[in-house]
């Protein structure tokens, strides 16, 4: 068996297990990592069990595990072609104050959503460069215009920065880098304010990113940006 070899963080709902969905339908084998083994064993059951889809946990902002996961996709079946740095947390924030979550709550997500797909990209470029493979971020609409006193949104402006200048350094090894940027996506962690706003739905996304991995391997599609029908422009 030498089929392509996908590697998904954050797999165990909403982009991630839509694309782990659709890229175990187009023929690859898959790598659902979560922070725990349980979040992604039932998925990769559903999937096609140990011979197609290895579910592994993983905490991305920990070098040693997001390291070790590559080896083990290595030593389990050889190569890997994509890695899909999706994981990733939100929360509300204000810096004067007056609305969100506390400071000590937004250092896992900055960790999670800059650190841990710089990790990401580390740890598989190796792999990825041996087999002329496909890295992927998930960034964000809001990471590419002025949101008011919203770190998340700084997270994701940090992404796309992260996917270009991976990408330069990459120019002459084959490998592709893609940055997929959603707009509002139905995950099941919307703010009760934009609870009624125009929606993706997961696989909406997931869609984008096989469109991205499954070109011809001279086209390097580096940005997809996806809204819904009727976002607002600043949403």
């Amino acid at each position: 068996m030498n089929d392509p070899v996908f590697l998904i963080t954050g797999a165990s709902r909403g982009i991630g297990a839509a694309t782990a969905r659709l890229a175990v339908g187009s023929g690859y084998r898959v790598v659902l990592a979560a922070r725990t083994h349980h979040s992604v064993a039932e998925l990769a059951a559903q999937l096609g069990g140990p011979d197609r889809v290895l579910p592994v946990a993983c905490d991305v902002t920990e070098w040693d595990q997001i390291s070790g996961i590559v080896r083990q996709v290595q030593d389990t079946w050889g190569r890997l072609d994509v890695a899909f740095a999706n994981a990733g947390s939100s929360v509300v924030t204000s810096f004067l104050g007056a609305d969100g979550a506390p400071p000590d709550q937004w250092r896992d997500m900055v960790l999670a959503n800059v650190y841990g797909p710089a990790l990401t990209a580390r740890a598989t470029l190796p792999a990825l460069v041996a087999s002329g493979g496909h890295l992927v971020f998930t960034g964000s609409a809001a990471g590419r215009g002025v949101r008011p006193g919203n770190l998340y949104s700084a997270t994701k402006w940090a992404v796309n920065g992260l996917a270009q200048n991976i990408r330069a350094e990459c120019v002459g090894t084959g490998v592709r880098v893609t940055l997929v940027q959603p707009g509002l996506v139905d995950t099941g962690g919307i703010p009760p304010e934009r609870a009624h706003d125009p929606k993706l739905e997961p696989g909406d996304v997931a869609r984008a990113v096989l469109y991205a991995v499954t070109q011809p391997a001279t086209v390097d599609v580096n940005e997809i940006l996806v809204r819904p029908v009727g976002q607002g422009a600043y949403r």
